[in-house]
């Protein structure tokens, strides 16, 4: 049997299933409560509780492990959600239902705002399961316990459960659900974990099942022949030495580059200014994309110009005397932005956000335009300021006219719109670059939500559909001059960023701990070797094809 998935990371393992429990049942909506007081006491008890286990478990960890588990106790911690719980026992509801329900509201409402915000949403489920299973007395389900290595097969993992694999058990990971951004993915493709993301037909898999699960194919192979069995045992930890020595060095020593010299400067994602020092030191030229989303939630009004400086300040300093993209605030339609005048929409990913909410409230634009370019001469560093899901010649240059009256001297745009990559060459010389946003752009061309996990298997950039966008656009920039970058996911898989290289990227910004291994593969490719690779994947069928093609190029090469 060949279940097909999302695989995240480059590791091919072998060995025996061993399936954990699936998810706790969501609680029953249990008769009406008469003493709230004492309900909401048990609330609150329970998400102390849980917010204090999350504290601890991050305590034993470090990086983005330690950062995503410390944002997991905040949300139990966040006085918001704990007074939407008080709320809903007041009205009736027991604790279980109270919990359950006002973190499914807050997670409806991170995936209407999209992007890094969006892949936070499922974060919010493990901490609602766990304070329900609290209040409710039930186990959490966890990984299982063996004295041999084996393969995890799970509905999904949190990120709480990634951190603390057993990396001499685990040989690799298998879940249902699940997308290639989710903070479980990036987790184990920073441990160098083996995983495949989005694969429904996992759930046939039984305990003791031999299976060879190959990532780079996004392909769980079951009852493995004799040949594909010693095909992968052949490619088991083929990782060379150079490649893992540049993966662990925390700090790179040099500009990315590919092995002919071509420079391809090596940028941050980043969404917090707590984060941009850390990323310094694991070797970020510059940053490719500041999300600034962090400034708005939760608030009635916008903040003021001053307090947006003072933390776009702070976010620039260890950047002084380099390149910094901010992307301005991108927003669906979202009802805790009610400065924004969010409506409830049917489908918010299709609806007023990003450019299209700020055109409307120009006023907020403007007064972030304003705060960046004063935190520009306060840090001193080389300030380019984009526009979120630019659509059009229209949108570009209204963007473009605001922005500049504003001081910003570099302007662009990001695209994640399939219309803005086919306008590509009416838009490139209207801006100073172009930012190709792949997590977006792939859900919009596939018409897969990026947080749907029924769809995840969709959820692909190396898609041909996607690559053949990337192409427009390489070649549009190219044409008129301007920088292409690339700020999406996609850029942190080592031979997919090659192959966008290839199409045009010229600077590739990714989560800090992935840019040692981006460098260290592209210093193994020429640009001709890179365009070469880029049209052998345009050719193929499928995300999978296109892979697989430029795996085996790259190895008949070596």
């Amino acid at each position: 049997m060949r279940i097909s998935g999302i695989g995240v990371g480059r590791g091919v393992a072998v060995g025996a299933v061993l399936r954990m429990a699936e998810p706790i049942a969501a609680p029953l909506d249990l008769p009406r409560v008469e003493d709230a007081s004492a309900e909401a006491s048990r609330a609150r008890t329970a998400l102390a509780a849980t917010a204090t286990e999350l504290a601890a478990r991050a305590a034993l960890t470090d990086g983005d492990a330690r950062d995503v588990l410390e944002a997991q106790s905040l949300f139990a911690q966040d006085p918001t959600l704990i007074d939407d719980v008080a709320a809903r026992i007041e009205a009736g509801r027991c604790a279980e239902r109270a919990v359950y329900d006002a973190f499914a509201a807050c997670r409806a409402s991170l995936e209407a705002l999209g992007g890094h915000l969006a892949e936070r949403a499922a974060d919010l489920d493990d901490v609602a399961r766990r304070t329900v299973a609290r209040l409710t007395g039930a186990e959490m389900p966890v990984v299982p316990a063996s004295d041999e290595p084996f393969v995890l097969v799970a509905h999904d993992l949190a990120p709480a459960d990634t951190a603390a694999l057993d990396l001499d058990k685990v040989l690799a990971i298998v879940t249902v659900a699940g997308s290639p951004t989710s903070h479980t993915a990036i987790l184990a493709r920073q441990r160098r974990l083996p995983a495949i993301v989005g694969a429904a037909g996992c759930r046939d898999l039984a305990d003791g099942d031999l299976v060879v699960v190959d990532a780079p194919a996004g392909l769980v192979v079951s009852e493995p022949s004799r040949a594909e069995l010693d095909g992968a045992l052949a490619r088991c930890g083929t990782v060379d030495a150079t490649e893992a020595t540049a993966a662990e060095t925390p700090a790179a020593p040099r500009a990315g580059a590919l092995a002919d010299g071509t420079p391809v400067p090596l940028l941050a994602n980043l969404a917090d200014p707590a984060e941009a020092a850390g990323a310094v030191a694991l070797g970020a030229e510059g940053v490719g994309l500041l999300r600034t989303e962090f400034l708005y939630l939760d608030h009635r009004s916008a903040p003021s110009v001053a307090v947006q400086t003072a933390h776009y300040t702070e976010a620039f300093r260890p950047f002084a005397g380099r390149r910094v993209e901010v992307r301005v605030l991108d927003t669906g339609a979202d009802k805790q932005l009610a400065f924004l005048s969010h409506r409830h929409e049917e489908n918010p990913a299709l609806g007023r956000r990003g450019l299209r909410a700020l055109r409307e409230h120009e006023g907020v634009l403007r007064d972030q335009l304003a705060a960046l370019v004063a935190a520009r001469d306060a840090a001193g560093v080389e300030l380019a300021v984009m526009a979120p899901m630019v659509a059009d010649a229209d949108e570009t240059e209204y963007f473009v006219r605001v922005a500049r009256a504003a001081g910003v001297v570099q302007v662009g745009i990001t695209v994640e719109v399939p219309s803005s990559a086919v306008l590509a060459d009416q838009l490139a010389p209207l801006v100073d670059f172009v930012s190709l946003g792949t997590n977006d752009l792939t859900q919009y061309t596939l018409a897969a939500d990026r947080m749907l996990g029924t769809v995840a298997a969709y959820q692909d950039p190396w898609h041909p559909a996607v690559l053949r966008l990337a192409r427009l656009v390489g070649e549009a920039t190219g044409a008129a001059g301007i920088p292409l970058g690339v700020c999406g996911e996609a850029a942190g898989d080592p031979l997919l960023a090659v192959v966008l290289v290839g199409l045009g990227a010229t600077e590739l910004s990714m989560t800090p701990a992935l840019l040692a291994e981006v460098r260290a593969e592209l210093a193994r490719h020429t640009l001709p070797e890179a365009r070469e690779l880029a049209r052998a994947a345009l050719g193929a069928r499928s995300a999978a094809e296109a892979r697989a093609v430029v795996e085996q190029s790259v190895a008949a090469r070596r």
